[in-house]
């Protein structure tokens, strides 16, 4: 439903001033710009480290795309170009850079070769029937052999624009920007930028695996290693069959759509309810959280050993629930010799719900379920937990070691691949 329908208001007739005003503003159907201009930010400021940055952006692009006819994607100076193929469906492709970390900005372009007239020529092509009340040509040489300076290109193809459709120079604040970028052997032009995400390319900062709870916070820490360029290993700790499976579709979901961010994933499925029962008959009341995220901390850590992961990932902030408090997390903390990372712990809820809501996790992490955390949950758990009490009642439990391995090995994994989503299971 258009805004306007939404207001109440009569549909706009065809050929009436608000019609043409928005056809004015709206970029012409593009017919012969079967290239992306892609630019990235951090990973220009990378030293002799960024043909390792690049090739994995690349890498990440031409994975992302597999399925949409890309025909190439091949780094150029400073950019990369993706070549569309004749089937190539734009929106689909332009959703696919939009969430391929690593990327500043990106623009559907034309390329010609290293000529001004041949470079204003397409660009007028291409504009088509467009109208606009003033203009500008923004330009940027790559390769400065090129004889002429960026403003002087900006005035020689602007002013052949400006000839041939009679429009308005203003290098202020121009309606549209024509922006043309020289290379050594091509140009490029394109009529506007996309925004990407930034951050770097999924893969280059080694992996994590992230205690991925179903709840709202923990998707967006997940989010936030993978703009990192970490790639995330989920756990999850569900209670099945003492309470019902919805936890666990519930991340399968969660896990399925943060793959269309780092196009591969793994999630490990903990029992967790039988320890928890353990815990209840041995754990005096107060401490039982406490003990039990030390459990789950101790089989995270197996698993991420076993995956060859370099830190855990929790979506814990401080003073958000009972086991948040610094005092608690110290103790949680004593049990595993891995560095634990904590993307959101001096985030409010309220700022962790907006970027789930964002992101696109929120409305699955509010679907109601029942998950480990709220079983046997004791009403005043303790707060400021010490070292000593908590080993003291660990030791109730008999062999924790032997407890975590059993739990670790007992895991079930699920393989999640995007764009072709499939999900297997071994034991």
């Amino acid at each position: 439903m258009s805004e306007d329908a939404e207001r109440g208001a009569e549909p706009p007739v065809p050929g009436s001033p608000k019609v043409e005003e928005r056809r004015r503003l709206q970029p012409p159907a593009p017919t012969d710009m079967k290239s992306i201009v892609v630019h990235y930010q951090e990973i220009a400021l990378k030293g002799r480290n960024r043909p390792y940055f690049i090739n994995r952006l690349v890498r990440n692009l031409r994975e992302a795309t597999a399925d949409l006819d890309v025909r190439e994607v091949r780094p150029l100076m400073g950019r990369i170009e993706v070549v569309l193929g004749p089937a190539a469906d734009w929106d689909a492709v332009k959703e696919r850079l939009a969430r391929t970390f690593g990327i500043g900005n990106f623009a559907r372009a034309g390329r010609t070769a290293l000529d001004l007239d041949a470079l204003a020529a397409e660009i007028l092509k291409d504009l088509g029937d467009r109208e606009t009340s003033s203009f500008r040509v923004s330009a940027r040489r790559a390769d400065k052999r090129f004889p002429l300076t960026s403003p002087e290109i900006e005035r020689e193809v602007g002013g052949r624009i400006k000839l041939a459709r009679g429009w308005k120079v203003d290098l202020g604040h121009p309606e549209l920007t024509i922006h043309v970028e020289l290379l050594s052997k091509e140009a490029f032009y394109f009529f506007g930028k996309d925004r990407g995400l930034g951050g770097l390319p999924v893969g280059v900062s080694g992996r994590v695996v992230c205690l991925l709870s179903g709840g709202i916070d923990s998707p967006v820490a997940a989010f936030r290693m993978m703009r990192r360029g970490c790639r995330v290993h989920f756990v999850h700790f569900h209670s099945y069959p003492i309470l019902s499976r919805a936890s666990q579709e519930k991340v399968r979901e969660l896990a399925a759509l943060l793959t269309r961010y780092q196009l591969r994933s793994r999630l490990s499925l903990v029992a967790f309810g039988e320890l928890q029962q353990q815990v209840v008959l041995a754990v005096p009341p107060p401490l039982r959280v406490v003990v039990y995220r030390r459990l789950m901390m101790r089989i995270a850590e197996r698993i991420a050993r076993a995956a060859r992961a370099q830190a855990l990932v929790t979506g814990e902030a401080v003073g958000q629930v009972a086991s948040q408090t610094l005092e608690n997390l110290t103790v949680i903390n004593e049990v595993v010799s891995m560095l634990v990372l904590r993307p959101l712990i001096g985030f409010d809820k309220s700022e962790i719900t907006a970027e789930a809501e964002r992101l696109g996790t929120f409305p699955i992490s509010i679907i109601p379920d029942q998950d480990c955390c709220t079983l046997f949950t004791p009403k005043h758990p303790e707060t400021r937990a010490r070292t000593a009490e908590v080993v003291e009642a660990e030791r109730a439990l008999g062999d924790v070691d032997a407890i975590v391995e059993a739990a670790a090995a007992a895991a079930v994994v699920e393989t999640f691949q995007f764009p072709v989503v499939e999900s297997t299971a071994q034991g």
